[in-house]
C-alpha cells in the first residue's frame, strides 16, 4: 500500500506543471493557471491555518496543531502531529521548519518525509491539553455523517473517520467493510494519546481485539516520546491523554471485568502513579474478589503496595494528604493539653494573683498603672519552674506541628505541580512550567534540569546540570547513559558502579550493569526500550528538596523569616500562617517567664476547689511538675482530639477512619485509662496534702 503511495507521487510530480498553492479564507485552492485542479476546505473549529509552503513538489499547511503534506493531485501524503497550534512555516535552507506557540512559549520542528508520510526529526512531547491531544477526534466528529466516507477518503491519515466508516458498515451488515476500515484505522502513525482515545472508541464499538493492538501502539509510542512509568501522572494530563482510568470506572460499573483488565494493564505498565490510582487498585482489586479471584485482588494490593518506595516516607503516592491530618491532629492535640495546662495553673493561682494586684487596682487595671508589676504576676510566674519548661516545650512542639502542617501542604501543592505530572521531562510545554516554578538551587534542581536537557537530545548541557548535582547518585548513573551514548563503555559502567555503591537500591544503575532487578519501570524499559541503557530519575524525597525543601529547613525558614507566614504564596494558607506566628510568640513569651522568680509559694497558693475541679476533668493538667504529668496529659489531649471526628468538628480521613469499632473502642478505652490514672494520682496528691496540712498545724501547736 505504501509503495503504490509513493508510486502516485512520483508519476503526479512528474506529470505537473506549474501549478501553485493558494488560501482563500477557510480554502485551500490549488491552481494550474485559471484551472482549478483541486480544493479542500477546513471548518473554523479545527483551529487557525497557516501557510501554505511549497517544497518538493509537495503543499504543506497547518491546519490547528498539525501539519498536512499534500501531493499536486490533492492527496493527504502525510500528518504531523504538534504540540501546539502551528503559527507560522518556512521552507528555506532546504527543509521545512515549523513554528508552534502555546501559553508563554514557542517551539520550532523540522519536518521529514518518512517510508510512513510525514515527521518530524525533533522530539514532540504531546502537553497535557485537550486541545491538542484531541484535535483528531474532534476533526472527525465535525464530518456530518453523511459525508463520513468521502471524509475518510480525502484525510486516510485520520483513523477516527475509518473507525466511522466501520461503525457505518456495521449496522448496514457489511462485515467486510467493517473490518477492512478497522484495520486501516489501525495501520496509521498517532501520538499516543490519540491511540489511547482510538482504543476507547474501538472497545466500544464491539472491536477489543483491535483496542487491544491500539493500546499496544500507545505505549510503544510513549516509549519513543520519553515517557516512562517511574513518573507520575496527574488527573489533568491523564485527561489529556485518553483518560483511561475514567473508562476503567465505566468498564466496572458496567461489570465488563474482561475489558476492564486489559485498560488496567495498560496503566500499570505505562502510568501506574497515575492520581487517583490507589482508590482506582483497591476498587479494581474488591471487584476481583466479589469474583472469587482473591488471589489476583492481593496481587494488585500488592503493587499498589509496592509504588510506596521513593514516597515521602514510604506513605504512598498521596502520602502527603496522612501527613497533613498526622500533624493536624498533632496540633490539636497540644493546643488542648496547653489550654488545659493553663485554664488550670490559673485556677489555682486565680486566688493569690487577685490579691498581689489589689493595691495596682487589680488584675485588669493594674496593667495601665503598673504594667512591670503587672508582668511579675502573670498566671504563669505563679506556676514552678518544671510546669513553666512543661509549658515553653508545649508550646515549642505546637509551633513544629503547626510547621509540619504548612509544610505538608507546600509539599502537597508543589508535587501537584502540572510540570512534575506529566509523565516525562522536558518539551517546551514541562520546559515553560519549570520556568515558572521556585525551585531551590541545589543537586536535586540541577538533576531535574539535567534530565529536561537529557531528554530533549541536548547532551551538552544535561552533562553540565549532571556535573552540578554531583555527587548525587542519580545524576552519576546519567552521566553514565551519556558516556555510553558517545561510545565509552568503560566510563559508563564506572559511573553506573559507583552510583550503585553510593545506592545500593538504585535500580536504575543495577539495570544498567546487567543485574535486571524486578520493577515495573524495568519491565517497561525491557520491553519498548530494549537494548537502550536505564535514566534514573528523582524520587518524591528528591522533588520535595528541589522544591521546598525539608521539614527543619522550612521550620528555619519559618524562625528566620517570622512574616513571610502571612505573605500569600500557592499552598500556604493565611490563617494557619497567623497561627504560627501566634505559636512562636507565645514560645518566647513563655520563654521569658522561666526568667521570673515564682510569684508565690505553693503552700500559700495552696489547693482551691476550682484548681481540684479541673485536676479531675482534665488528666495531668495538674501534674506537670512531674515527668509523667505532662505525658498522662498529652495522652488524654491526644484520644480527646482524636475523637472529635465524632462531633462534625473536624475530619482525619486519611488518618483515622473512626467508622471502625476497632478504632472508636481503642480511643475511648485510652481516654479512660488516662482518666483512670489521673484519678490514683489525684487521690495520691490529695493524702499527701492533707498529712502535709496535719504536720504543720502539729508542728503549730
Amino acid at each position: 500500500m505504501r509503495r503504490l503511495r509513493w508510486l502516485a507521487l512520483g508519476l503526479s510530480l512528474l506529470g505537473s506543471v506549474q501549478a501553485t498553492a493558494v488560501l482563500e479564507g477557510r480554502s485551500l485552492r490549488f491552481e494550474d493557471g485559471a484551472a482549478l485542479v483541486w480544493q479542500r476546505s477546513f471548518p473554523v473549529a479545527l483551529g487557525d491555518l497557516s501557510g501554505p509552503v511549497e517544497a518538493g513538489g509537495l503543499t504543506y499547511l497547518g491546519v490547528g496543531p498539525v501539519i498536512y503534506a499534500f501531493t499536486p493531485a490533492g492527496e493527504v501524503l502525510g500528518r504531523a502531529d504538534l504540540p501546539g497550534q502551528v503559527t507560522s512555516l518556512d521552507a528555506g535552507a532546504g527543509a521545512v521548519r515549523v513554528s508552534t506557540q502555546e501559553a508563554g512559549y514557542v517551539e520550532r520542528f523540522t519536518l521529514t518525509l518518512q517510508d510512513g508520510g510525514l515527521g518530524v526529526a525533533e522530539r514532540v512531547v504531546p502537553p497535557p491539553d485537550p486541545a491538542v491531544t484531541g484535535w483528531l477526534t474532534a476533526a472527525a466528529d465535525l464530518v456530518p455523517q453523511k459525508e463520513v466516507g468521502r471524509a475518510a477518503a480525502a484525510d486516510p491519515t485520520n483513523p477516527f473517520l475509518a473507525l466511522r466508516e466501520a461503525r457505518l458498515a456495521s449496522a448496514r451488515g457489511d462485515l467486510y467493510a467493517s473490518l477492512s476500515a478497522v484495520r486501516h484505522a489501525l495501520n496509521t502513525t498517532l501520538p499516543f494519546p490519540a491511540w489511547v482515545q482510538l482504543a476507547a472508541r474501538l472497545d466500544a464499538a464491539g472491536f477489543p481485539s483491535a483496542a487491544d493492538l491500539a493500546l499496544e501502539h500507545a505505549q510503544r509510542d510513549a516509549a519513543e516520546r520519553g515517557f516512562d512509568p517511574e513518573l507520575p501522572v496527574g488527573r489533568d494530563a491523564l485527561l489529556a491523554y485518553g483518560n483511561p482510568s475514567a473508562y476503567v470506572g465505566t468498564l466496572l460499573e458496567q461489570n465488563r471485568l474482561t475489558r476492564a483488565e486489559a485498560w488496567m494493564r495498560y496503566l500499570r505498565e505505562l502510568h501506574p502513579r497515575f492520581e487517583g490510582g490507589p482508590a482506582l487498585y483497591e476498587r479494581y482489586a474488591a471487584t476481583l474478589a466479589t469474583q472469587g479471584r482473591a488471589g489476583e485482588a492481593e496481587e494488585w494490593r500488592q503493587f499498589a503496595r509496592s509504588l510506596r518506595g521513593g514516597t515521602l516516607y514510604n506513605l504512598g503516592l498521596e502520602g502527603t494528604r496522612a501527613l497533613r491530618d498526622a500533624a493536624r491532629l498533632s496540633a490539636l492535640s497540644l493546643l488542648l493539653a496547653l489550654l488545659a495546662a493553663l485554664l488550670t495553673l490559673g485556677a489555682r493561682a486565680w486566688r493569690v494573683q487577685g490579691e498581689d494586684t489589689r493595691e495596682y487596682g487589680g488584675r485588669f487595671l493594674a496593667w495601665g498603672r503598673r504594667p512591670l508589676s503587672r508582668a511579675r504576676r502573670l498566671t504563669v510566674a505563679y506556676a514552678s519552674a518544671g510546669e513553666r519548661l512543661t509549658l515553653v516545650l508545649l508550646s515549642a512542639a505546637l509551633f513544629t506541628a503547626l510547621g509540619g502542617w504548612q509544610w505538608s501542604n507546600l509539599v502537597s501543592n508543589s508535587l501537584r505541580a502540572p510540570a512534575l505530572n506529566t509523565g516525562t521531562y522536558g518539551g517546551g510545554w514541562v520546559n515553560a512550567e519549570f520556568a515558572r516554578l521556585s525551585l531551590r538551587p541545589g543537586p536535586d534542581t540541577a538533576l531535574l534540569s539535567g534530565l529536561n536537557a537529557q531528554l530533549d537530545g541536548d547532551l551538552s548541557v544535561a552533562r553540565e546540570h549532571y556535573t552540578r548535582a554531583l555527587p548525587a547518585p542519580c545524576a552519576r548513573n546519567n552521566l553514565g547513559v551519556i558516556a555510553q551514548a558517545r561510545g565509552d563503555e568503560p566510563q559508563a559502567r564506572e559511573q553506573y558502579r559507583t552510583a550503585l555503591a553510593a545506592r545500593p537500591d538504585l535500580s536504575a544503575a543495577a539495570f544498567n550493569l546487567g543485574l535486571s532487578p524486578s520493577t515495573p519501570e524495568l519491565t517497561f524499559q525491557q520491553t519498548y526500550r530494549s537494548g537502550q541503557p536505564r535514566l534514573c530519575y528523582p524520587d518524591q524525597r528528591s522533588l520535595t528538596r528541589a522544591m521546598t525543601g525539608d521539614l527543619s529547613a522550612s521550620l528555619m525558614r519559618n524562625l528566620r523569616e517570622p512574616l513571610s507566614l502571612v505573605t500569600a504564596a500557592p499552598g500556604n494558607s493565611a490563617r494557619l500562617g497567623w497561627a504560627l506566628l501566634g505559636a512562636l510568640a507565645l514560645v518566647a513569651g513563655l520563654a521569658f517567664t522561666l526568667l521570673l522568680p515564682r510569684a508565690a509559694s505553693e503552700a500559700r497558693l495552696g489547693r482551691p476547689a476550682a484548681y481540684r475541679l479541673l485536676a479531675l476533668l482534665l488528666p495531668g493538667a495538674a501534674l506537670l511538675g512531674g515527668a509523667w504529668g505532662s505525658v498522662l496529659l498529652l495522652g488524654w489531649a491526644a484520644s480527646l482530639a482524636a475523637l472529635l471526628p465524632l462531633s462534625g468538628l473536624v475530619r482525619f480521613a486519611e488518618l483515622l477512619d473512626l467508622s471502625t469499632p476497632g478504632v472508636r473502642l481503642g480511643l475511648l478505652g485510652a481516654l479512660g485509662l488516662t482518666y483512670l490514672l489521673n484519678t490514683l494520682a489525684f487521690i495520691t496528691a490529695e493524702i499527701r496534702a492533707a498529712r502535709q496540712a496535719r504536720m504543720e498545724a502539729q508542728q503549730d501547736s
